[in-house]
């Protein structure tokens, strides 16, 4: 079980963060750039000194700022793959997997066998005595995983292990990544800002933010429920927060939407973007929720176009090509919006 309670300033960002993660997860870091992810794993790691907090690890303590404890980063049972992975460039591969191993006492012999048992596992064996400037990117990020892995460590980290792929390879080495990743029944933490990867790794999603964790749970409870407007721009649906009484929300903008759910209280109500009609003229009959708008950009997704509107609501439509046609749509063109009451997810805040 890995407990880690992490507060420090760093420039600009000021971490307050606490981390669970227990052995056979996945737990993936998401968040924007600057949020503090990176920061937060070297803390773990030993490599960025906290200011207040804790560290434990199957309940040993390798931080504890109140009682003057700081076990240094090179006595600490973590593995860490650096998004650039740094391998060294005048070591062999094999050199490179038994690094860990070496700083930690075992003899060059015995550091080289290990080194080339897990170089068979990761199917680079006959790259034992080359260069890392001679791997492809896929080889060269199996070869950090498995510097990582050679000393046996209880909690691996990885800091964006695919970010210095190409879009190409990344499926490819998606895939491989998360079937080592299966083999390892240590505490495995990762850090992605992308949310195809954070989906496919994930057993469980932290959420960070502006140095603090927003939000935690399954990657369907994230994406079925997010919290935060970084979140539901990730999964593709518009967000919006305000109070609720007998189904009639009034929202932190001043404007009301009404639901079908009569939850009261402070709730979130999240609108697919394909529950949302765009109409040429005010419309008639059933919607409960019509607002005048103008478009303020047009994005084609595969077979579907974005629609993002403003007005008194902003909000984000999907409608098909031909639908973009029939309304005469263009960028700062008029358009009235409507989304029916049953359309309309509501939870509380």
């Amino acid at each position: 079980m890995l407990h880690a309670e992490v507060g420090l300033q760093l420039g600009t960002l000021a971490l307050d963060a606490t981390l669970d993660a227990k052995a056979g997860e996945i737990v993936v870091l998401l968040g924007p750039n600057g949020a503090g992810k990176t920061t937060l794993l070297r803390a773990i790691a030993g490599l960025t000194p906290l200011a207040r907090g804790e560290v434990t690890l199957d309940g040993a303590v390798l931080d504890d700022v109140a009682r003057g404890v700081h076990v240094p980063a090179e006595r600490r049972p973590i593995g860490v793959v650096f998004q650039e992975y740094l391998l060294f460039p005048h070591q062999t591969v094999a050199e490179n997997v038994g690094f860990g191993l070496r700083a930690r006492g075992v003899d060059r012999v015995h550091a080289r066998a290990r080194a080339l048992e897990w170089l068979d596992r990761f199917e680079l064996a006959a790259y034992a005595d080359a260069r890392p400037r001679s791997l492809s990117g896929g080889q060269a990020q199996r070869v950090a995983l498995a510097r990582a892995l050679a000393y046996t460590p209880r909690l691996l980290l990885l800091d964006e292990p695919l970010a210095a792929l190409d879009a190409s390879a990344r499926g490819e080495v998606r895939r491989d990544l998360k079937r080592h990743l299966a083999s390892f029944d240590g505490i495995r933490v990762l850090i992605t800002h992308d949310p195809l990867e954070a989906i496919a790794l994930a057993d469980r999603l932290v959420i960070l933010e502006e140095g603090r964790v927003v939000q935690t749970g399954t990657p369907s409870d994230v994406t079925q429920r997010p919290r935060t407007r970084y979140v539901a721009d990730l999964v593709g649906v518009n967000l919006f927060r305000g109070r609720a009484k007998a189904g009639l929300i009034s929202l932190e903008s001043g404007s009301t939407l009404q639901s079908a759910e009569e939850l009261d209280g402070d709730v979130f109500a999240l609108i697919h973007p394909r529950a949302v009609a765009l109409h040429r003229h005010r419309p008639e009959g059933s919607p409960r929720n019509v607002w005048r708008g103008r478009t303020r950009s047009l994005d084609l997704q595969g077979d579907r176009v974005r629609v993002a509107v403003d007005g008194e609501l902003a909000i984000v439509a999907e409608v098909t090509p031909a639908a973009i046609r029939d309304l005469a749509l263009a960028q700062g063109g008029e358009v009235w919006v409507s989304v029916k009451a049953t359309e309309i997810s509501v939870y509380h805040a």
